[in-house]
């Protein structure tokens, strides 16, 4: 973007992707505003944005209010003067075989992943088609094209997610300057784990070289020099698409390896984690400190992920190139 000042809104913004989001573009010296539930974790985040160089404004908001999401956006603008970019971040998830797990709880983790960014996309895309610019990037996960036993509503808010995010750029089609971008990380080495409520009865873990949030952090920044539909990292755009040639197959090769994690993790007592209340204290970026020197290599599971995608893309080209020629 030309302006030499960013001025970037962050819902979700008080841990993980959202605070490493927030520090990369104070970094830039950007203007920010950052909403979440918790206090204590945005006024961590924004000391970090003070020290990295940027400003940061914090407002608590409930994103599943969506009133009070659409007065945050308002209070945002007035702060601001407008707004180029918002990051919609906000998420959960709940662990667990689905008819193991409360019907409340699933209804959580929909609201959360999925209703929490329509209330952003509605508060602001007026002030976007007011202005006639604007960016709204919308984080979705590797879940999105990819159905996650073990996490069926989180699946479903996820595919449900994309459809939604893409009507939206339909609809916006005509206005050049505005932007939807769809991110599509694979697993992120971020407190997510610790936040999500778990009934698998086992302790939850990231696979070794889980994307480290700044990755992700970096991505998203360059989305407000270069937007694009789609971004995925941690895997080739190509081979998480083609996932969608054999659903499941994929999903049934993903929950034989939950079913084999879940008996060898060490054991865990059932927990709703931060689904219904923010945490306590602030959360900072990553799951654990001890976690950051380890290689940001692709976790096992993605490149299982990868490899099957590819072997099922290769199985259905191969099947069309033999009806090609037998219809010769």
């Amino acid at each position: 973007m030309k302006r030499s000042t960013l001025r970037v809104v962050i819902m979700g913004a008080s841990s993980g992707i959202g605070a490493a989001t927030a520090v990369a573009f104070a970094r830039q010296g950007a203007d920010l505003v950052l909403g979440a539930r918790g206090k204590e974790g945005l006024d961590d985040v924004a000391r970090r944005c003070f020290a990295a160089g940027g400003r940061a404004d914090t407002v608590v908001v409930d994103a599943t209010d969506a009133d009070a999401v659409a007065s945050f956006a308002r209070e945002a603008r007035a702060i601001l003067g407008q707004i180029d970019l918002w990051f919609s971040n906000v998420g959960s998830g709940v662990v667990g075989k689905y008819h193991d797990v409360p019907m409340a709880d699933h209804r959580k983790v929909v609201e959360t992943n999925l209703l929490t960014h329509m209330h952003d996309a509605h508060a602001v895309l007026p002030i976007f088609l007011e202005q006639d610019h604007g960016i709204w990037v919308n984080m979705i996960s590797a879940g999105g094209y990819v159905a996650s036993p073990y996490a069926a509503a989180y699946a479903a808010s996820k595919f449900g997610l994309r459809g939604f995010s893409e009507a939206l750029r339909a609809e916006l089609g005509k206005r050049r300057d505005i932007h939807v971008c769809n991110v599509y990380p694979t697993f992120v080495d971020s407190p997510g784990f610790s936040h999500a409520a778990n009934y698998t009865g086992a302790r939850l873990s990231y696979p070794p070289g889980a994307l480290a949030p700044e990755t992700v952090a970096n991505a998203v920044v360059k989305l407000a020099h270069r937007p694009r539909a789609t971004t995925v990292i941690g895997a080739p755009a190509a081979a998480m698409k083609a996932t969608q040639l054999a659903p499941d197959l994929i999903a049934a090769g993903m929950n034989r390896f939950m079913d084999a994690w879940a008996k060898r993790a060490d054991p865990a007592r059932d927990t709703r984690g931060a689904l219904y209340e923010p945490p306590h204290g602030a959360s900072g970026i990553h799951s654990e400190p001890g976690r950051l020197n380890q290689p940001r290599s692709q976790p096992a599971t993605n490149k299982a992920l990868v490899a099957g995608a590819a072997v099922v893309a290769a199985a259905v080209g191969l099947g069309l190139l033999r009806k090609q020629r037998a219809d010769q």
